[in-house]
């Protein structure tokens, strides 16, 4: 089992950035492939991005393509999402996802999740 805490979330304006953290604890980190979901009030959790087990593959929607980038520090146990040029339509609760030796590319490939940090973008 692992453990999975994000932080980094809060109010910015539209424009600004932020950067998103998720440290594991448990089991080996570089086992999981990773990634981030989002879900907005009355909507799905959706995919956001994902980075499999090395770093060496990542894969981002379409919506947040060229201004999020995700990344990993296996040493560090730690995920993060760098958010820039932020827009009114990411603001969301970001949750942080974990696949034992897979991809987490859509939620049914999750095996973890974290508790979730809010991101509030002001227009």
């Amino acid at each position: 089992q692992v453990q999975l805490v994000e932080s980094g979330g809060g109010l910015v304006q539209a424009g600004g950035s932020l950067r998103l953290s998720c440290a594991a604890s448990g089991r080996t980190f570089s086992n999981y492939g990773m990634g981030w979901f989002r879900q907005a009030p009355g909507k799905e959790r959706e995919f956001v991005a994902a980075i499999s087990r090395t770093g060496g593959t990542t894969r981002h929607a379409e919506s947040v393509q060229g201004r999020f980038t995700i990344s990993r520090d296996n040493a560090k146990g730690t995920m993060y999402l760098q958010m820039n040029s932020l827009k009114s339509e990411d603001t969301a609760v970001y949750y942080c996802a974990a696949a034992w030796l897979s991809f987490p590319a859509s939620r049914g490939d999750v095996d973890y999740w974290g508790q979730g940090t809010q991101v509030t973008v002001s227009s």
